[in-house]
């Protein structure tokens, strides 16, 4: 297995990236197509990579998006869309990915890593905790544009 960075947009790769976000979350339950303007405005940019998990044999087995934010006094690394196909998961995809990113906000010089997960991903929550992550009681909002 490998973890790489994605650096080219193709078809077959955002297809799987669509089928693994409707493994995600009932909110991306059909996120539609992925354009390739979108991915690669993400390629491009120094702020924000995707990353994916490759099987020996190929297969896309995870993804995940991290972008640098900063505020007035550091900088954070901020993991969105996190996910590994249901198929492999307790196989040790998402250890390497997450480590894998840990390494990625360390090189652009993140203090802390913020992420969210939702209700009733408590297989998720277990793997954060087992990570050294730590849950805050905090008020999450959303705001439509």
């Amino acid at each position: 297995m490998k973890i790489t960075r994605l650096t080219e947009y193709t078809p077959e790769v955002a297809k799987r990236m669509r089928e693994l976000l409707i493994q995600l979350s009932r909110s991306h339950s059909d996120p539609g197509e992925i354009s390739a303007d979108y991915i690669n405005e993400i390629i491009a940019s120094p702020y924000h990579d995707i990353f994916i998990a490759e099987l020996d044999d190929g297969m896309i087995a995870g993804v995940a998006v991290m972008s640098v934010l900063t505020n007035l006094k550091q900088k954070k690394a901020y993991l969105e869309d996190f996910v590994t196909d249901a198929s492999v998961r307790g196989q040790g995809v998402g250890s390497k990915m997450w480590d894998y990113m840990l390494d990625w906000a360390r090189e652009k010089g993140c203090t802390e890593l913020d992420f969210t997960s939702g209700k009733g991903r408590e297989e998720a929550w277990k793997f954060y905790q087992n990570k050294g992550a730590e849950i805050y009681e905090t008020n999450f909002f959303k705001k439509a544009l």
